[in-house]
């Protein structure tokens, strides 16, 4: 009897270690809010906002009031490049929310001088620029290379002044979430080689891929692009947004066939949910 007992109560011991495990692992959440928008909750609350527009055609907080309290807490705003569908509603939420700039530092600073964006708030210790990573709470961020262009829309220009101004180089991002997945931002890009070096360097679980085309690569090199990074969860953004924009994603399950990764297909709104590393939907 005694046996019994002892087997028992090592069994809940390991089954009451095993939830605790599960618990101190936390979720984190990558929510699609249309065109290249991602919200990412890490397990400590941290909050980040990736290439905020929060009103474009396809957004689930269009219709809000305003959306920009919709989208609740958020810690950091990321912006990949200067054009004004990356970054259109990251000054609004900076106002609202007190988050903090991350992006590079030339496209910072006019950030602050031609948009507003609050400059307390668009520091040295968040702005950066490619190969560089910073630690933000419980994520890890390293700014990537991508390839396109990063003009920004000048707002001051009048009938004389230049319509775009300098923006620095395009970049993706790889968010590393301790006790979570490691997702990567492709940003708008092309298809390049190196993104097999991103692959090497940071293990992305989840690849965010541009695959809109004209502006951007399209399915089929999103295709590649995923198997370059080796992510085993791939998740086609930055398309559908506008007609010029219209393809037929799913097409790329194809040309992933055989390999380790799945595609998905998300709706805005969608959100991917992960305890520890393991997807639970």
């Amino acid at each position: 009897m005694t046996g019994v007992l002892l087997r028992r109560g090592l069994a809940l011991l390991v089954l009451a270690t095993a939830a605790l495990a599960a618990q101190g692992a936390g979720t984190t959440r990558i929510t699609w809010l249309g065109h290249a928008t991602f919200r990412i909750e890490a397990p400590d609350g941290t909050v980040l906002v990736v290439d905020p527009w929060l009103k474009n055609p396809k957004s689930p907080l269009r219709g809000e009031k305003d959306p920009v309290a919709a989208l609740g807490r958020v810690d950091y705003v990321l912006v990949t490049h200067a054009h004004r569908d990356h970054l259109a509603d990251a000054t609004a939420i900076a106002r609202a929310t007190g988050a903090r700039l991350v992006t590079n530092f030339d496209l910072g600073k006019n950030m602050v001088r031609l948009l507003g964006f609050p400059e307390a708030q668009a520091g040295i210790a968040t702005m950066m620029n490619i190969g560089g990573e910073l630690a933000l709470g419980a994520v890890r961020v390293a700014m990537v290379p991508a390839v396109h262009s990063s003009g920004m829309g000048n707002p001051f220009a009048g009938d004389q002044g230049p319509a775009v101004v300098y923006g620095g180089d395009p970049a993706g991002f790889v968010v590393s979430v301790r006790g979570g997945p490691t997702i990567y931002h492709s940003g708008d890009t092309a298809y390049f080689r190196d993104m097999a070096t991103i692959g090497e360097l940071y293990g992305p679980d989840v690849a965010l891929l541009s695959a809109g085309d004209h502006f951007t690569m399209g399915p089929a090199h999103a295709a590649r692009a995923a198997l370059a990074v080796g992510a085993r969860i791939v998740v086609p953004m930055h398309w559908g947004t506008f007609p010029i924009l219209a393809q037929d994603v799913g097409a790329m399950e194809e040309a992933l066939r055989g390999s380790a990764a799945t595609l998905m297909v998300l709706r805005p709104g969608d959100s991917l949910v992960f305890q520890g590393r393991a997807l639970l939907r």
